[in-house]
């Protein structure tokens, strides 16, 4: 079975880990502080800080700007559950809106729609790696004062418009996950466009206590290890060339499939492929061709969040999200990481050719 998603650890990896686990010094630490130091220089310098995963960064950052029990987020229903999860974590309210067919992105216009007086902010999600249309985003947010964060947890290394995801928000929030481009096991970072929000994610990630450790403050246990900034720090390094691999699998994808829609990429948008993702007729019927030849293919997401009994109400069940639908319907998903060979990515051309244009 050609793997779907495979982490890329080398001995490198292996040697900075240990040298922690030597040192004694494994909780939050110069580790952690130096990772931080060095993902900023990354992201035009934003103020970076690291939490213990993607999903405690979306809390902290919802906290560090404001937004609280009564307010209004609107997010998209076409993603992973821990983005809409963060929202009710806060005591907030989660407002669906629809997707963009092309980039499975936020609809500008969808969000538009979807603001209310209690409206606090938009989470944008760049889904699979496509930059979400940010600057049309950030202007119906900016004439209606609402917080924007992105979540990036797919999308290191994406940019628009050559700024890279995590710049372009008022909060980004990325995941170092055991799938994602660069892996801690667990772990996630925060950039943010002030000081002061970072100022105060800070607090909030440590139960409370702010820098010079006075309690200013109720928060979490939201803090990254030393032992997983190190592997972190470590990926880092190689983050660039890992890239590199993945557009050059998309790039022999995109040439080689035929019988689906392959992935479409916006004017001005370079993707980080986070999944190389396309669409096909008799999507279950192909998936199942698929995997019994040998190639990981899977779905993400076939029940949309609003769908969900956690996330469903009797206000949100009457929510008309046509464009969700039909991709939570057509998507699936194909291996195209850097643990992959060319003659890997030959392979799963094939075999996806064979089941869907025999």
């Amino acid at each position: 079975m050609i793997p779907l998603v495979q982490p890329m650890i080398d001995q490198a990896d292996r040697g900075r880990v240990d040298a922690v686990l030597t040192s004694g010094n494994l909780a939050q630490g110069s580790e952690v502080e130096a990772f931080e130091t060095e993902f900023a220089e990354a992201l035009e310098k934003r103020p970076t800080v690291a939490v213990s995963s993607g999903t405690a960064g979306l809390i902290t950052a919802l906290m560090g700007l404001g937004v609280s029990t009564g307010d209004e987020v609107i997010v998209p229903s076409f993603t992973f559950a821990g983005t809409v999860n963060a929202v009710t974590l806060v005591g907030a309210r989660p407002v669906f809106a629809d997707i963009e067919p092309a980039s499975y992105c936020l609809a500008p216009a969808s969000v538009e729609q979807c603001i209310t007086h209690r409206t606090a902010a938009v989470i944008a999600v760049h889904l699979y790696g496509h930059t979400a249309p940010m600057t049309e985003i950030c202007e119906i947010a900016t004439r209606s004062h609402l917080a924007v964060i992105e979540d990036a947890c797919q999308a290191l290394g994406a940019t628009l418009d050559t700024h890279p995801v995590g710049t372009l928000g008022d909060a980004a929030v990325f995941s170092f996950y055991a799938t994602k481009h660069i892996t801690a096991g667990e772990g996630g970072a925060i950039t943010c466009r002030s000081d002061d929000v970072a100022r105060r994610c800070r607090t909030l990630r440590n139960q409370g206590f702010n820098d010079e450790g006075a309690a200013v403050g109720v928060g979490y246990n939201f803090r990254m290890t030393d032992i997983a900034a190190s592997l972190a720090r470590s990926q880092l390094e190689r983050a660039e060339a890992m890239l590199r691999t993945r557009r050059s699998h998309a790039r022999l994808l995109d040439t080689k499939l035929r019988g689906v829609t392959t992935p479409t990429v916006a004017p001005g948008v370079e993707h980080a492929y986070g999944n190389y993702t396309v669409r096909c007729e008799r999507r279950d019927q192909a998936l199942r061709g698929i995997r019994d030849r040998g190639v990981d293919a899977r779905v993400y997401y076939p029940i949309p969040v609003h769908r969900m009994p956690a996330h469903s109400s009797e206000l949100e069940t009457g929510v008309d999200l046509p464009e969700t639908d039909r991709a939570s319907a057509e998507v699936l998903s194909l291996p195209v990481g850097p643990h992959l060979s060319a003659d890997d990515i030959n392979r799963v051309a094939a075999v996806v050719n064979e089941v869907t244009d025999p």
